[in-house]
């Protein structure tokens, strides 16, 4: 897929590495502190369970804690509960098709749920090692900087919401499938990234917010193009590629929303329910598709996603903003701040830049661009990062923003490798080095660390205040969201 030069191949390497440990962590954590008996969704399990599958539960079983269950619920009994609407087919599909062709000659041997998440831990860990190359690659293109690059696709591997990257959750897929199109895109290959932003979409909602990518894109190209070719005929032409973008991207969407009113809002398209899944149901009062008609269905519009976020998780503008969240808000702060210092940053160096949208650059940028963090192709990403954070901040449980975020936007990577290249003494003094991340037969004086985050680790005492707290914030979330996660104990 990509060219493996010796940056690239450090990325794999540390990415490989940190998948590994943190599946073995979960592992170990798992198996020495008890799980909390939280209320989460647990249903029962329909077929026996053998001594096999009962040591992929001891050797995985963290990685199916919290939302993980829904997904490998969905994948093993399809949407049999109104709430499981709220987690979109993409993932699961993937996982069952990982389980039928991976794990086939397995299946006398292993439950489907085994099968299941052993798949999580093989898809994710993939997902995540080429999502870091992946992010490695955009940096590339739009940085101009390959060391900022390389150390924002390192930063990557230890991001704050590993264990979410780890776990059965959507985010490693989204996370390949968003920095992907973003890198076909900056290539103009627009076909190919509105496919994968699609395809995005069709993992996680948030993935909608992606349009906005697109249509930039051709905002871009209408301006430039309006010297060559007459202003009617361009701007026929953007509104068609504006109105295609958002078809594309929001097909997946609609015809989800679509699938869910067939199940409960027509009769006689529900599918059958074991009765010890029915029996789960009536103890927790969970809708299924038999039952009475949910009110959803006499909307104008009716979008099951949004009933399920009002009424099961009380989604809502500025709801989650009571005195007991306190220790919510406190848990996404780190990344909030780091979005909102990288927003000043830019646009204090680019104001003009901002006010015309990213469209028009002045003389000056024109002759001598930035590189790095403040290149003028970050502009768009910044948007979209703001406008995840301020949704995420203001209408969601705020927690989630860590996860939200580091799965989402490469902001929160290129900002911190901008931080560190910039204030950090021990990668300062690489500049004067002539950029071979891997050289290993250059003079001991002119020798560049293979690897430099761990070069910064095992010289944390000497490192600079600002390397300290942003390797520091990183590093803690990293490890305490496998220790909380994979125990059942609240998180972000």
């Amino acid at each position: 897929m990509w060219p493996l030069d010796p940056s690239r191949k450090e990325v794999l390497r540390f990415a490989v590495g940190c998948r590994v440990l943190t599946l073995v962590l979960q592992a170990l954590f798992n198996a020495i502190i008890p799980d909390h008996h939280a209320e989460a969704f647990c249903p029962p399990r329909l077929a026996p369970s053998g001594s096999v599958d009962q040591l992929v539960e001891v050797l995985l079983g963290g990685l199916s804690h919290w939302d993980a269950e829904h997904f490998l619920f969905i994948a093993e009994h399809g949407y049999l509960y109104e709430h499981n609407f709220a987690f979109f087919p993409g993932f699961p599909l993937v996982l069952l098709v990982g389980a039928e062709l991976l794990l086939r000659p397995l299946r006398g041997l292993l439950s489907l749920r085994s099968s299941l998440l052993i798949s999580v831990a093989l898809l994710n860990s993939v997902f995540f090692v080429l999502a870091a190359v992946a992010l490695h690659d955009l940096g590339c293109l739009v940085l101009h900087s390959p060391r900022q690059a390389f150390y924002t696709a390192l930063l990557f591997c230890l991001s704050p919401a590993n264990v979410f990257l780890t776990a059965g959750y959507s985010e490693a897929l989204f996370a390949l499938l968003t920095f992907s199109a973003m890198g076909q895109l900056e290539r103009s290959r627009s076909w190919t990234s509105g496919l994968l932003f699609a395809l995005a979409t069709g993992v996680r909602s948030n993935g909608l917010v992606n349009i906005g990518f697109l249509v930039h894109a051709q905002c871009r190209g209408f301006f430039s193009s309006l010297k060559v070719e007459s202003a009617l005929r361009q701007l026929v032409k953007l509104a068609a590629s504006v109105f295609l973008s958002v078809f594309i991207l929001g097909l997946p969407f609609v015809l989800f929303q679509y699938y869910a009113y067939t199940q409960f809002c027509l009769p006689g398209s529900a599918q059958p329910i074991p009765e010890p899944l029915l029996q789960l149901a009536v103890n927790k009062g969970y809708r299924t598709a038999d039952g009475n008609e949910p009110p959803w269905c006499s909307w104008n519009f009716p979008l099951i996603y949004s009933f399920i976020q009002d009424v099961y998780w009380n989604v809502g503008f500025l709801r989650y903003y009571e005195l007991r969240q306190v220790p919510n808000f406190l848990l996404a702060a780190p990344v909030a701040i780091l979005v909102a210092w990288a927003t000043w940053t830019y646009v204090t160096t680019h104001p003009w830049l901002c006010l015309t949208l990213g469209l028009q650059r002045n003389k000056k940028t024109l002759e001598k661009p930035d590189h790095g963090f403040l290149s003028p192709q970050v502009f768009v990403y910044l948007v979209h990062a703001v406008v995840l954070l301020l949704f995420g901040g203001l209408c969601m449980h705020v927690q989630v923003l860590t996860r939200f975020l580091c799965s989402s936007s490469p902001i929160v990577y290129w900002f911190s490798a901008h931080l560190l290249q910039n204030q950090e003494p021990l990668l300062r003094s690489l500049e004067t080095v002539p950029w071979k991340p891997l050289a290993g037969d250059s003079p001991p004086a002119q020798k560049v660390p293979r690897n430099p985050i761990k070069g910064l680790l095992y010289n944390w005492k000497t490192c600079s205040p600002v390397t300290r707290y942003i390797l520091g914030y990183f590093l803690t979330y990293w490890l305490l969201g496998l220790l909380l996660h994979c125990n059942f104990l609240p998180w972000t």
